[in-house]
């Protein structure tokens, strides 16, 4: 089977699915790639590298969906202004971070393709597809570079300094929320030499916030429904939102910094930054808010700015792990390659529901959105049971065998 991998429609991002590295991961799996020229380039990754590892090269986008079996993309598949959407056609596979609850619209679109398509932002949070959780990844690279924007943006130096001209007292950051994103924020807070505290509504995460040598800011809520079965955080209700504000709102005036993580899937961001604890927080501090694309969990955060308020600059960043694309664009390809080689057994697609990396994942087969999580936003009927097509693989390459 042949995996297309096209150059990202976004002009803003710069990450590609699959790296020259991840190309042998793939050939384990009996899948051969045909990239559109220059698709890795702006993550650093020239054609003579992937044509180095046997790939061959698409000379424009129409070869590519024509060709592919499989299509990989970051940042989705779209109706945009490239017509990647109109290039696809029925039967084939698509994989990539398609945004299923935050644009479930999109979705109602590949169904209509006839694809069968797969969101890794539904992975479910269990052992085995740890290698396949690309949210984990970019969270980690969103974690770093906040913590640096942050440490740029700063007035202060972060490390406690013993000069000839005195002594230099370390910058003080806090950072909302312990997910993979705001850990690694504290990790690299910790490393350039800041006095790092961080709060998070589950109280299990105090371990890992301590063993990375910062203190956990107990706030006295009841946070004991702060998540879901599947791992992932669960929206509270305004009035717990309002109470957390007054009581983190002495911590955050404190800050030299705050970086804030909060996000709940689907949904919109919790507002946990107030713009009273804004203008309590001295002049020359900062914010950088890694949940602006959602809303943004300081009320004054803007998507896609640095704005100033009260002497103190809000950054409300978006997609920052294409800001680092070289790594960002590694850990993304051994996600992809890790979730095809569970999803393609002896050179076909297996489509097994009874596997709920696969069944969680898939959003759409057969003409219809199958997510049962997309079709409640989309305003569609719960759909009926379906057999576990195991028996049957999905096309092949050539569309001979017959789709479960």
């Amino acid at each position: 089977m042949i995996v297309g991998v096209p150059a990202e429609s976004n002009q803003n991002e710069r990450r590609v699915a699959v790296v020259p590295g991840s190309v042998k991961l793939l050939a384990k799996a009996k899948l051969a790639v045909l990239l559109e020229s220059k698709a890795g380039e702006a993550a650093g990754f020239p054609d003579a590298e992937y044509e180095q590892q046997g790939v061959r090269l698409a000379s424009d986008r129409g070869q590519l969906y024509s060709s592919s079996d499989i299509v990989l993309s970051v940042g989705g598949i779209g109706s945009g202004a490239d017509g990647s959407l109109d290039l696809l056609r029925p039967g084939q596979v698509v994989v990539a971070l398609l945004n299923p609850l935050g644009a479930p619209q999109g979705i109602r679109e590949l169904a209509g393709k006839g694809v069968t398509a797969f969101a890794l932002e539904l992975l479910p949070r269990i052992t085995r597809a740890q290698p396949m959780d690309a949210l984990s990844s970019m969270a980690t690279v969103a974690g770093y570079k906040a913590a640096l924007l942050a440490a740029d943006m700063l007035q202060k130096m972060y490390p406690m300094m013993i000069t000839a001209a005195g002594t230099i007292t370390p910058a003080r950051v806090f950072v909302i929320g312990a997910g993979v994103a705001g850990l690694q924020a504290i990790a690299t807070s910790r490393r350039m030499g800041a006095v790092v505290s961080a709060y998070d509504v589950r109280p299990a995460v105090k371990e890992q916030v301590e063993s990375l040598g910062a203190k956990f800011v107990e706030l006295g809520l009841d946070t004991s429904s702060s998540e879901t079965t599947g791992g992932y955080a669960k929206a509270l209700g305004e009035e717990f939102y309002r109470r957390q504000q007054e009581v983190m709102a002495e911590t955050v005036a404190d800050s030299d910094v705050v970086i804030t993580t909060a996000a709940i899937p689907g949904k919109k961001a919790p507002v946990l930054v107030s713009k009273d604890a804004v203008e309590k927080m001295r002049p020359g501090s900062v914010i950088v808010d890694l949940a602006a694309e959602t809303g943004g969990n300081c009320e004054l955060t803007r998507a896609g700015e640095t704005v100033e308020a009260c002497g103190v600059l809000i950054a409300g960043p978006r997609n920052l792990p294409s800001t680092i694309p070289y790594h960002a664009s590694q850990m993304l390809a051994r996600n992809f390659a890790a979730f095809l080689q569970n999803l393609v057994k002896d050179g076909a697609v297996k489509l097994n529901r009874d596997d709920p990396v696969i069944n969680d994942t898939l959003v759409t087969h057969e003409g219809e959105v199958v997510s049962p999580r997309v079709r409640e936003l989309l305003g569609l009927a719960a759909s009926s049971p379906t057999a576990s097509p195991a028996a049957g693989p999905a096309a092949g390459a050539a569309g001979q065998e017959k789709r479960s």
